[in-house]
Order: structure tokens, then C-alpha cells, then sequence
């Protein structure tokens, strides 16, 4: 065989591959929705994730907030006032944080700590045969293992979100007022005018969407984990990489959909 017919090979063998990759991931999805309704509910497997997804990753969200609006504080002063329009800081910091980098950086984030610990927990359960012996005491897995997750990241995403949009502003307003001497009431004025209540809730249905995308990819990975430890390390990579491209992917349609 030649040399591009054999690329031409290559390719359609990829992409076919990566179809049915997702329409796997599709079918885990279908099956978590239609498991979700069906009794019994067990609401302290759901609390234990949300725990875990949300409480345990408050403080990188803080830190991550604080510091990126910091730096767009930092960033837009030195825009601005070629201009004389320093007291747009406030608002430019605002609406960046509930837009975009509230939600996005929240859910990587979240996608660094809990997807991953995700895909490694579901991994060695099932290399360890676990979720197989779920299966045999008649207990579904995907009810058990996998919707108390995608439950957890749907809520706790958006929660967390709104933790970094409040510690950027709190950030972008420490920088602007107390270290460029930005006019307090100015700052906190424009962010009042130009941010309204679309761009919070528009920004926390993004967060949902990725807090959904997060776990549902850490979960897929962890359920088809193949191949002992070194399959383990393997699927936790898979699922953050596959996770943060698709939550970056996602972000570009939705905001093309909702700005």
C-alpha cells in the first residue's frame, strides 16, 4: 500500500475510533439519565460526591479566583489609562470573571482534582474486578457509581463558580483600589451598570455544562479502564485531557449561543 493511501487509512481508522468513542460516552450518558429517576434514591452517595467534587476543592477555586482577577486588574489598568478610562476596571474584571473565566478555570480545575480522581477510583475498581461483583449482587453500576458523579459535578460546579466570580472581583478590587488608587465608588459603580444578572446566570449555565462534561468523561474512563495500574495512569490522563478539551470546545459554542 502506498504512502497516502495509507495516511488516508490512518485518518478515517482515527476518526472512526473517536466517533465511537463518543457515541459510548452518549449511551454511559442515556443509561445515567434513565437510572437517575428510577428508585431507590440513595442521597448520601450523591452528598459524598458533592463533598468531595465541591467542598474539598474550594481552596484551589479561591486561589485560582483571587489571583486571575488580580492579574486582569493589573492588565486592564494599564489598557485603560491610555485612554482615561481607569474606572472601567471594575466592570472589565466583572464581566470577565461571571462570562468566562469564572466558569472555565473553576472547571478545570475541578477537572485537575476530582475528574481525575474519577476515572483512577472507577479504573481500579474495575481492573481490581469491583464493578463486575456489583454487577453480580444485582447492583447496577452506573446507578451506584456513576450518577451520584454526574449529579455532584452538575450542582457543585456552578457553586464553585460563583465562589471564584466573588474572590476575582474581591481580587481585581484590592488591586484597583488599594494598589492603582482606583476610585472605589467609580469601580464598584461601573460593575453595577454594565454587569447584569444575564451574565451571572448565563455564566452558571456554562459552569453546569462542564461540571456535566467533567464527570461524565472522568466516569467513561474509569468504567473502561483496561490493562492493570499502567491502564489506571493511562485512563486518568485520557479523562483530564479529553475533559479540558471539551469543556474549552464547549465553551466556544456556548458563548457563541448565549453572548
Amino acid at each position: 500500500m502506498n504512502g497516502p493511501t495509507a495516511t488516508v487509512e490512518r485518518i478515517g481508522r482515527i476518526v472512526l475510533e473517536n466517533v465511537e468513542e463518543l457515541g459510548r460516552i452518549l449511551l454511559l450518558f442515556l443509561s445515567a439519565l434513565s437510572w437517575m429517576v428510577r428508585p431507590p434514591l440513595k442521597p448520601r452517595h450523591i452528598l459524598k460526591q458533592m463533598e468531595f467534587v465541591g467542598v474539598k476543592s474550594i481552596f484551589v477555586v479561591v486561589l485560582t479566583g483571587t489571583f486571575t482577577g488580580m492579574v486582569m486588574a493589573l492588565q486592564g489598568y494599564h489598557g485603560f489609562r491610555m485612554f482615561a478610562a481607569e474606572s472601567l476596571v471594575g466592570s472589565t474584571v466583572a464581566l470577565g470573571m461571571t462570562r468566562e473565566l469564572g466558569p472555565v478555570l473553576t472547571s478545570l480545575m475541578v477537572t485537575a482534582r476530582a475528574g481525575s480522581a474519577m476515572a483512577a477510583e472507577l479504573g481500579t475498581m474495575r481492573v481490581t474486578e469491583q464493578i463486575d461483583a456489583l454487577a453480580v449482587m444485582a447492583v447496577n453500576p452506573v446507578k451506584h457509581l456513576v450518577v451520584p458523579r454526574l449529579v455532584a459535578g452538575v450542582l457543585m460546579v456552578p457553586l464553585l463558580t460563583v465562589v471564584s466570580d466573588f474572590m476575582g472581583i474581591l481580587g481585581g478590587y484590592f488591586v484597583g483600589v488599594h494598589i492603582l488608587n482606583i476610585n472605589s465608588g467609580a469601580f464598584m459603580k461601573n460593575i453595577f451598570k454594565y454587569v447584569t444578572l444575564g451574565d451571572i446566570y448565563n455564566g452558571l449555565v456554562k459552569a453546569a455544562c462542564f461540571g456535566l462534561l467533567m464527570s461524565l468523561i472522568g466516569c467513561y474512563k474509569g468504567f473502561n479502564t483496561r490493562g492493570g495500574a499502567e491502564g489506571v495512569g493511562r485512563a486518568t490522563t485520557e479523562a483530564v485531557v479529553l475533559a479540558s478539551i471539551s469543556i474549552l470546545v464547549s465553551d466556544y459554542i456556548l458563548t457563541a449561543i448565549m453572548f
